[in-house]
């Protein structure tokens, strides 16, 4: 397998109807928002996704969800020290971070795709690991309006409970927004980590099918979708253009005060040529 050796830049464009993409747990877990009242959903949530849709193809993911854990380990230490070479080397604080590093890569394809901080109670070494895909916060093309709604049980969750039945709550929900994501994957980076052209093309799945298997409360299937991935493979390690620049040649506006619907009839999407380099679209499935 041959490791990456151009620079790749991409954006994936995707909806929100009747959904909360990314709760903050500051805020009640009301969709993130901005001051300027634009819908975020955090870097951190992406990868999560990413990662739980590379762990659907088979790979090996060392930052699972407590919810999807696959191999029965009940901490990132314990999936660590499952490599006897690296339950090892935790124990020697003489040991090569430059070592660990590359085993750990050889091991996880979220390691070696985003990096990773091994840094453990009662451990002797600290590693930390740089990975090549960066990710950036997706923000939604025009403000969104959130819908708060307040919620009932109708049951008591223990016996006696003197609280009674009905315990209010609340439920939060973006009507409707299209949001828009950035990252790149850094050819100096993939050098360390061992990231290679087929980990790109299982990235680039993972895009498109974001939201496969992906179904909660206040995400219901068919809520949230992936309309478009753009991928931009330069011709070069370092690349034809900056990131920023390429990124820019995206443009997203909405055509009305209301947008109902990613079509035509509500948004213009304008992507800008750049002179020998052309992305590949990819539509969500």
């Amino acid at each position: 397998m041959k490791t990456l050796d151009k620079k790749i830049d991409f954006a994936v464009v995707i909806s929100v109807t009747k959904a909360n993409p990314n709760g903050d747990p500051l805020n009640g877990n009301r969709p993130r928002q901005n001051y300027e009242g634009y819908g975020e959903i955090s870097d951190v949530a992406i990868k999560r996704k990413i990662r739980n849709r590379l762990q659907d193809m088979g790979q090996s993911v060392f930052v699972q969800s407590e919810d999807r854990k696959d191999d029965g380990f009940r901490s990132l230490k314990d999936r660590a020290e499952s490599d006897e070479k690296l339950a090892g080397m935790l124990k020697d604080n003489k040991a090569s971070v430059d070592e660990f590093s590359i085993i750990a890569c050889e091991n996880w394809i979220d390691v070696r795709s985003f990096g990773q901080v091994f840094a453990f109670k009662n451990s002797k070494i600290s590693v930390g690991v740089r990975g090549p895909v960066s990710v950036h916060t997706a923000m939604s093309i025009d403000p969104v309006n959130i819908v708060s709604t307040q919620i009932t049980k109708s049951v008591n969750s223990v016996t006696g409970d003197k609280k009674g039945e009905d315990t209010m709550g609340m439920k939060h929900r973006v009507d409707f927004g299209v949001y828009l994501f950035k990252g790149s994957i850094n050819t100096q980076l993939s050098e360390k980590t061992g990231f290679t052209y087929e980990d790109a093309e299982k990235i680039k799945q993972a895009l498109v099918t974001l939201f496969e298997n992906d179904t909660s409360s206040a995400r219901p299937d068919g809520s949230m979708e992936v309309h478009n991935v753009y991928w931009w493979e330069h011709s070069s390690a370092l690349g034809q253009y900056s990131s920023a620049k390429v990124h820019r040649s995206l443009q997203i506006k909405a055509k009305t005060d209301t947008p109902t619907a990613f079509d035509e009839d509500n948004y213009a999407v304008e992507l800008h040529e750049l002179e020998g380099l052309t992305p590949e679209v990819l539509h969500g499935q």
